[in-house]
């Protein structure tokens, strides 16, 4: 299997995986999730990035957690014990799409390893 290399094209795979397990067409999830068929393959090909809200009414529609998107299977049950991550996931929810982003970005800056290799040297 091919490594997915964005969290977008990973949480796009989860739904297809999820989809196509269902028999559903792309319409049809995107009928049950209020959303739109080319918003949904969007999601999949992970060309666009999810608002929580919107993550929640897809997982929803086909019968997950949102837990079941972040989880990896490979890491079975990984995000499931670590508390901190779910007090997180609540903590976005509350809050609007472009707080959500913000603190993404923050989250990116912080812990990306090529925004840490490229830290100026301090002067001296």
């Amino acid at each position: 299997m091919v490594a997915l290399t964005t969290f977008a094209e990973q949480i796009g795979a989860k739904i297809r995986l999820h989809r196509s397990r269902q028999k559903w067409t792309q319409e049809q999830l995107a009928e049950k999730s209020g959303t739109t068929a080319s918003y949904i393959g969007q999601l999949e090909r992970g060309e666009k990035d999810v608002r929580i809200q919107t993550l929640e009414k897809v997982a929803t529609a086909l019968g997950m957690s949102v837990y079941e998107v972040f989880d990896n299977e490979q890491q079975e049950g990984v995000l499931i014990n670590k508390k901190w991550v779910w007090e997180s996931v609540l903590l976005l929810l509350r809050h609007s799409h472009e707080k959500q982003h913000h603190a993404y970005r923050i989250l990116k800056e912080l812990l990306e390893p090529e925004h840490l290799e490229k830290a100026p040297e301090p002067k001296q």
